[in-house]
């Protein structure tokens, strides 16, 4: 008869200490799992995983001092092997997508019943992932939805008010972008007037993010392995790697 295994070793962080402590009951009364730390930020969560390297942890993800997401990108960053699942309340469409990207192994909801924490652990432990395909599915759906409007405000601009918006991306000023254009920077000033009223931004940094959220090579490249639930791929997913591969 084989001996079971060693427990899997669990690092807690959410900075609502009743959230943290219920969690940690009910992990802890599971024979098979040991939290070794609970924290309640993220510097003390990467802090805790880097001291421990635990097979999982679980993580707010939104957090004072470092958030979940730069935690799992600052312990990608080390090559440690440690999986995270992000729990949150009501996580954002960008941050359920961002978590994917950098390779989160689950997302959980805080209003999940409590036997289904120690599942989730199991399952990510054992090779698994966790991700509800209702919220990743409306996600995956609203954001293919902004994709698609902001490149049809783009397609509006002229194709001067284009070439000042690529200079205006690549961080030059007003003066360098006349210069490279061979303009005013008066005139830069009005096509950047126009742009910002054509396309519903307030400032160049909005404009920046805008660009990018339409470019093809900004779309998060979800391999068909990366967020596969109950062995299928959600629908939004499929239309989100056929609109890459286009």
């Amino acid at each position: 008869m084989n001996s079971p295994g060693p427990p899997i070793s669990i690092v807690l962080a959410d900075d609502h200490p009743v959230v943290l402590h219920g969690m940690a009951s009910i992990l802890r009364a599971q024979p098979d799992i040991n939290v070794v730390a609970l924290c309640g930020d993220g510097i003390a969560a990467a802090e805790a995983i880097r001291q421990f390297v635990p097979d999982i942890a679980v993580l707010d993800i939104r957090m004072p001092g470092l958030n979940g997401l730069d935690v799992l990108s600052d312990i990608t960053s080390d090559g440690l092997a440690t999986k995270v699942i992000f729990l949150s309340a009501a996580a954002t469409d960008d941050q359920i997508l961002t978590a994917i990207t950098r390779g989160a192994k689950g997302i959980m909801l805080k209003d999940i019943a409590p036997e289904s924490l120690a599942d989730c652990v199991r399952q990510v432990a054992s090779g698994g992932q966790w991700f509800p395909a209702d919220v990743v599915d409306a996600a995956m759906e609203r954001e293919m939805g902004r994709r698609v409007q902001s490149k049809q405000l783009v397609q509006t601009l002229t194709p001067r008010e284009r070439q000042v918006v690529v200079s205006l991306c690549e961080g030059n000023s007003n003066k360098r972008i006349a210069r490279q254009l061979n303009l005013t920077e008066g005139t830069v000033k009005v096509h950047l007037s126009n742009i910002y009223n054509k396309l519903g931004v307030a400032n160049r940094t909005a404009l920046t993010a805008l660009r990018s959220s339409t470019e093809i090579s900004s779309i998060p490249r979800l391999v068909t392995s990366s967020i596969q639930i109950g062995r299928r791929l959600t629908p939004a997913l499929v239309r989100l790697i056929r609109s890459q591969n286009k």
